[in-house]
């Protein structure tokens, strides 16, 4: 596990998490912060429930929204669910609309160009048709 939170996530972050051994040792680049989940789920405002919420919701969307998913094509299916996890409310906590995530997504694509070769991965490569 260290070596994987080291490689993806910038020291001084914070990281929450529970008791797991594996995550021994990351205090000394970031903030850990850990809960007992023998005694609770929170402390404060301490807790893992963010991120299981957001693995539920991704599961779900992936067995019953796409339900056929390219492993190579998984990260896509990562971000788009990031997002809309990421924009759910507004900066004021009111609840964004699908229509409002919509115009979020538009607004950061508007002048690019995804061709169909980045996307099957066929870059560099002549394509055959």
């Amino acid at each position: 596990m260290q070596k994987i939170v080291r490689e993806n996530v910038t020291p001084g972050t914070w990281i929450m998490s529970d008791e797991f051994k594996g995550y021994k040792g990351l205090e000394t680049d970031y903030t850990h912060l850990i809960v007992n989940h023998l005694e609770r789920y929170v402390q404060g405002n301490v807790h893992t429930q963010g991120i299981e919420n957001f693995w539920s919701l991704l599961k779900r969307s992936l067995e019953g929204t796409y339900v056929a998913v390219e492993p190579f094509h998984l990260f896509r299916y990562v971000d788009e669910q990031a997002f809309r996890f990421n924009n759910r409310k507004d900066a004021d906590g009111n609840r964004l609309t699908d229509a409002d995530r919509f115009d979020a997504a538009l607004a950061q694509i508007s002048g690019k160009r995804l061709t169909f070769a980045e996307v099957t991965g066929k870059t560099g490569s002549q394509a055959a048709f």
